[in-house]
């Protein structure tokens, strides 16, 4: 599509020589995974340690741990007889009697009793002790305030919690609350919290103090199984599947077959180059721009294919580049050094042109309110709009280039765009500040990842760079294997929880990188013209868009889709030529 500013026209830009870029290495991580019931290899000891018998096939679970902490997951399913069986005939309790005795005695609210047990439990951390002592105590304070005795409450805090001499600020609150009482439910107990549900909810409090050896934490078995899912999904290199599909019942390891490498269906709607393209928000539509001075919207069915909703025409000149309004409801396409247009997607008609007499725009972007938009100029310059076209605010200067990009974060605090060749501009609107990401190399593209975090850079010699953009501006990572020496060339963020790179080339084919390990995964063939711009649906990581000179659009699905169709004018063709 459209390329690098130079002599030549804006079309198609100038040859550069192509450079390689050292290898990136690619860490597996392998799991071994542990056979056998709880009665045969899973319970049997391996060797002992001074610490006791140890389980599992490499000797790494003290036994009497695993038991306490499957007693406490039996619980809190609601076990109970299950879990008073285990301890029985294990011979391993799940807390120590002292503990238990406290514990029953917080759920009474035996406060002074349970201060007792506590400095009974031996905690080798006298902090610790001091500071689950001023939790009791602040409890035990706040039910007799709640109760209405004032003198007890007050004998509590004079006697017992301002002696510990610890939290002086929260003890000046609990002072306030005598002579304020309703200050009892900005302090922590409502007139709903009385009695046994709140002293549940004070002893998991009080249980995120104490030492996990002295009390086995809550859904403890959860979080570490938790875990090790998410270590083998981090470490799948093919991951591509929604949470809910991961199973406890075997090692997870995704194939290929879950990346799109399939053609499912090639739309032909243009006349002539297919430059950009963008999935809307909610992942519904599909809107493409061309060479052909049009812009079209796609509508993404619920069997996954997609239909012609709307074509939409009024440029006079090639059309650059589309954005989405966050309600996907309007569409912002920008020609070529021309006008802005705004497009109602419902009916398909055009709202309203932006234009400046003598300057033409050569990029643009939603503010996430909705209600305005922001646009590069000729000029160098980027200016905000409202809906009506009234200018609001104009950045004068080398803010931008011909090049059609724009971003906008999500709180529509910085405005993101190329400033010059070789470098992209962040500008905080409300800071006044303006920071810059320095390539050595010219720039030919960028993308903003979903979570507004990290910044996706082509570059004009056959590399794409992830930076971080939080704080410190940083690169993280590299990607290399695609073709680029005349035109530019697009990537984007996509998949599952926005773990792969794609990238067009000018070797008509799609790449696929694992954003983490740079891994390339993929090189889709299947276009006979160069691929300019990719998408990947936000709401479906199965399904990618790609766009190409060769005046169509590819949409990628999964490799067991069986048939593949070609759409054109709004009919969808299959392979056998029938309808």
């Amino acid at each position: 599509m459209g390329g690098i500013e130079d002599a030549e026209p804006p079309l198609k830009r100038a040859k550069v020589p192509s450079e390689d870029l050292e290898n990136f290495p690619y860490n597996s991580y392998y799991t071994n995974s542990i056979s056998g019931s709880l009665g045969d290899s899973m319970a049997r000891p391996l060797y002992s340690q001074g610490d006791g018998e140890r389980i599992g096939s490499k000797g790494l679970i003290k036994k009497h741990e695993f038991v306490r902490i499957l007693t406490r997951a039996l619980y809190s399913l609601g076990y109970d007889r299950t879990g008073d069986l285990l301890q029985e005939e294990s011979g391993i309790q799940l807390h120590p009697s002292a503990v238990s005795l406290f514990m029953q005695q917080v759920l009474d609210g035996k406060w002074d009793e349970c201060l007792a047990t506590l400095h009974t439990m031996s905690l080798a951390d006298e902090s610790i002790a001091k500071a689950a002592s001023f939790l009791i105590l602040e409890q035990k304070f706040l039910e007799l305030l709640k109760d209405g005795k004032l003198m007890d409450a007050l004998g509590t805090l004079r006697n017992e919690i301002v002696p510990l001499s610890i939290n002086k600020g929260r003890v000046h609150e609990l002072a306030a609350s005598i002579l304020s009482p309703s200050q009892t439910v900005v302090l922590g107990l409502s007139s709903q919290d009385a009695g046994e549900n709140s002293r549940s909810r004070f002893l998991e409090k009080l249980q995120k103090l104490l030492p996990a050896a002295a009390m086995v934490p809550e859904r403890r078995l959860e979080h570490l199984v938790e875990q090790a899912l998410d270590m083998q999904r981090l470490n799948c290199v093919f991951h591509n599947t929604l949470d809910s599909e991961l199973s406890l019942l075997s090692d997870h390891q995704c194939g290929r077959n879950q990346i799109p490498s399939q053609t499912s269906q090639v739309l032909h709607a243009h006349e002539d180059e297919v430059w950009f393209l963008q999935f809307s928000h909610s992942g519904k539509y599909l809107a493409s721009s061309s060479k052909d001075r049009s812009a079209v919207i796609w509508e993404v069915k619920d069997n996954g294919q997609l239909v012609l909703k709307h074509s939409l025409t009024g440029h006079q000149k090639p059309v650059l580049t589309v954005s989405w309004s966050s309600d996907d409801c309007q569409l912002l396409t920008c020609g070529l050094e021309e006008v802005i247009r705004r497009w109602d997607v419902s009916s398909g008609e055009c709202i309203y042109v932006y234009e400046r007499p003598g300057v033409g725009l050569v990029s643009c972007g939603w503010f996430p309110d909705g209600k305005g938009i922001v646009s590069g100029m000729t000029d160098k310059s980027i200016c905000l709009w409202d809906l009506d076209g009234r200018e609001l605010e104009c950045w004068k200067g080398q803010r931008t280039v011909n090049i059609s990009d724009m971003a906008i974060t999500d709180d529509g605090k910085r405005i993101i765009s190329i400033c010059k060749e070789t470098a992209i501009l962040l500008l905080d609107r409300e800071a006044k500040f303006e920071r810059l990401i320095e390539e050595e190399q010219v720039i030919t593209s960028f993308s903003l990842s979903k979570d507004n975090k990290f910044l996706l850079v082509t570059l004009i010699n056959q590399e794409i760079h992830l930076w971080s953009i939080v704080e410190d501006v940083k690169l993280v990572s590299k990607y290399r294997g695609h073709k680029r020496t005349r035109f530019v060339i697009r990537s984007c963020f996509g998949g599952f929880e926005q773990a792969f790179i794609a990238s067009g080339s000018e070797d008509s084919q799609v790449y696929i990188w694992h954003r983490g390990t740079g891994e390339l995964i993929s090189a889709l063939p299947g276009h006979s013209g160069a691929v300019n711009c990719v998408s990947w649906n936000p709401i479906n990581p199965h399904m990618l868009a790609s766009a190409s000179d060769d005046h169509t659009i590819r949409i990628w699905g999964l490799d067991d889709l069986k048939s593949v169709a070609t759409h054109s004018n709004g009919f969808c063709h299959l392979p056998n030529g029938r309808i």
